[in-house]
């Protein structure tokens, strides 16, 4: 079967209840989306540890307030936003903290070790 080309028709929806709520974007999401942010452009420097495991603390917290609205929270594009970039952050902590190490082992590796004394000494 194929369709004819057109508009595809819309199912039509019924009227609202009067006392359903307005949709509206989560402030959560906003802040999970600013913090995760804040966590990957400073995740190389060890400082976006704190602002990525806040947001993804709060985006936890706006799923589960997303998800008792019923529909009415929206956000989910800037929540998931967040989350990545909040990983992201995590990640290049993470690196940074490796490499860091790596470097003080070679370095370690690289010094003498004990008491070096010259060459006439016994």
């Amino acid at each position: 079967m194929t369709i004819a080309p057109g508009q595809v028709p819309v199912a039509q929806q019924g009227p609202r209840h009067p006392l359903d709520p307005e949709p509206v974007r989560s402030t959560k999401a906003r802040a999970v989306f600013a913090l995760g942010l804040i966590g990957g452009l400073t995740g190389l420097f060890i400082g976006g540890v704190v602002p990525s495991t806040i947001a993804l603390w709060l985006a936890r917290q706006a799923r589960r307030e997303a998800y008792a609205s019923g529909g009415f929270l929206t956000g989910a594009d800037w929540l998931r936003r967040g989350e990545r970039l909040a990983w992201t952050g995590l990640v290049l902590c993470a690196v940074a903290v490796v490499v860091a190490v790596v470097i003080g082992v070679v370095r370690l590796a690289d010094s003498p070790f004990g008491h070096d004394y010259p060459p006439n000494v016994d």
